[in-house]
């Protein structure tokens, strides 16, 4: 019982105790909403506040930017406006000055119009005046003005004759003269610019050899060596008395190259014998064929000349075995490709073709067939065949005149040719020897009747006869070109052929005093 006293009492007890807990509690409430209604009303007022000074920026900040834009479009209006003024006032000025040209040009046109009319004038007075002045001459002079027209006009035709003809002859004499003064002023620098050289002994090749033992290996047994190498080559060996050294005797200078050439190598191998030696001249003929086309290709490649036919690039390197009259052709032909590559380069002509005929003018030296022909003629044969140009084979076969010049380069050739083969040295034949044979060539002409001169040229390939044409007829000076060229051809030995020219010519001189 007492116990349950002590619960109801405690019980009550915590009644009382909450009561008042729950009252404490909800007075601090109340105060703490007051408070936290007090805060937020404080901050939306200082968030308002910012909002409006955010929004009062933005606004001062597009007014600035409008106000900005504004004075930028009134600049540029403005602008444009003083553009438009000052074209409008271009404008206006340059219509005052149109304007102002107008009535000069006005003025000047009736000017003119006045001039004219008083030049109009003027000029039916002089042609009444003419009139008056002829009809009064005609009536003193007793002829029409027709008739005295005519008189002067065919005076003054004389006269413009005559002197037409003065000043042809002078201009002609001047230019003869610069001519002669140019072409020797070419002539000479054409030859003092191209390396010349002289002749060289062209029928024998000395073979030398260590010891004279080597002569009896070389002749063999009972000759049969000797006598198989001068079967192979077509060469005679001439074995004698000089001490280390075989004579290779032969007109064809291949020939001897190609003897020369096997015997070293027979010497060299020691291996002396018929069938050994028939075995090398093979070998040593196909290295000369191979040395002859790679002379060519150099030459035609040290002259610049492109597009050659193989078998005429072969030609020309063969021309380094053949000489003419102790010059040896491909020397001689190099030569005269540069004198006429010079000489057409200083006559302002193309100086690659004069090189061409140049070279190729003495091909018809090079083969054995056709010896009947002129070696010109077969030369321009050869330049045919192979699809030379006209103007080259034209070159080549007239640079002896066998037949007629149509190029302008022929002319070129032949006096490049007869350069290089008339200068001392270049053939062999000593100088004196040279000169005497052209002095008997002219005294042999000098000797008939009729003849007044005597020339001797183009090396003394050429022999001009100048004669009296009131001493010999026409038909006399054709017998004494022959009788010349007989007598010449019986009485001189010289290289080549000669050519006899006979001039006969009738000149009228007078003098004006």
């Amino acid at each position: 019982m007492g116990a349950i006293y002590y619960v109801l009492v405690a019980i009550v007890a915590a009644a009382v105790s909450g009561g008042a807990l729950y009252f404490i509690i909800g007075a601090a409430t109340e105060r703490r909403r007051k408070s936290i209604l007090e805060q937020a009303a404080n901050d939306a007022e200082i968030a308002k506040k910012e909002k409006m000074l955010q929004a009062k920026e933005h606004f001062i900040q597009l007014k600035s930017e409008h106000e900005r834009t504004v004075n930028e479009r009134n600049q540029k209006v403005n602008q444009r406006e003083q553009a438009v003024k000052q074209a409008e006032n271009s404008l206006q000025q340059r219509q005052s000055e149109l304007d102002r040209l107008l009535n000069e040009a006005a003025q000047a046109k009736e000017q003119a119009e006045r001039r004219m009319a008083q030049l109009n004038e003027k000029k039916e007075e002089v042609d009444r005046i003419i009139k008056e002045q002829n009809v009064r001459l005609e009536q003193i002079g007793g002829m029409s003005g027709e008739e005295a027209r005519n008189i002067l006009v065919e005076n003054m035709r004389s006269e413009a004759k005559a002197e037409a003809a003065a000043y042809v002859s002078e201009a002609l004499e001047e230019a003869k003269m610069s001519a002669n003064k140019e072409a020797k002023r070419i002539v000479v620098q054409a030859i003092q610019r191209v390396a010349t050289e002289t002749a060289i002994e062209n029928s024998v090749t000395v073979f030398n050899i260590e010891s004279d033992e080597v002569k009896g290996r070389i002749i063999g047994r009972e000759g049969r060596n000797i006598r198989a190498l001068e079967a192979a080559t077509g060469i005679e060996i001439i074995v004698d008395d000089t001490p280390e050294a075989i004579i290779l005797s032969g007109f064809d200078p291949v020939r001897r190259e190609i003897a020369r050439l096997a015997l070293h190598q027979l010497v060299t191998d020691g291996r002396i014998h018929p069938a050994r030696i028939e075995e090398v001249v093979n070998k040593v003929q196909k290295q000369i064929e191979e040395e002859i086309a790679e002379v060519g290709k150099r030459t035609v490649i040290d002259l610049g000349i492109h597009n050659l036919h193989p078998e005429l690039i072969r030609l020309i390197g063969k021309m380094k075995y053949r000489s003419s009259y102790g010059q040896n052709l491909l020397q001689h032909s190099r030569e005269t490709a540069n004198l006429c590559g010079i000489m057409a380069a200083e006559l302002g002509l193309n100086a690659k073709s004069a090189r061409r005929a140049g070279l190729l003018h003495d091909l018809g030296k090079v083969p054995d067939d056709e010896p009947e022909l002129p070696h010109a003629i077969i030369g321009r044969k050869l330049a045919e065949k192979y699809n030379e140009r006209p103007d080259i084979c034209n070159a080549i076969g007239a640079h002896h005149e066998e037949e007629e010049m149509t190029s302008i380069i022929a002319p070129i050739v032949q006096v490049c040719d007869a350069i290089s083969g008339a200068r001392p040295g270049a053939r062999r034949e000593v100088v004196e020897s040279y000169i005497k044979r052209l002095k008997e060539m002219e005294d042999i002409a000098m000797g008939y009747d009729g003849v007044m001169k005597t020339y001797a040229i183009q090396a003394g390939r050429e022999l001009r006869v100048i004669v009296g044409s009131d001493k010999l007829s026409d038909a006399e000076a054709d017998q004494l070109s022959h009788d010349l060229a007989k007598k010449i051809q019986d009485e001189m030995t010289y290289p080549g052929q000669v050519k006899i020219t006979v001039i006969r010519e009738t000149r009228a001189v007078s003098y004006a005093k």
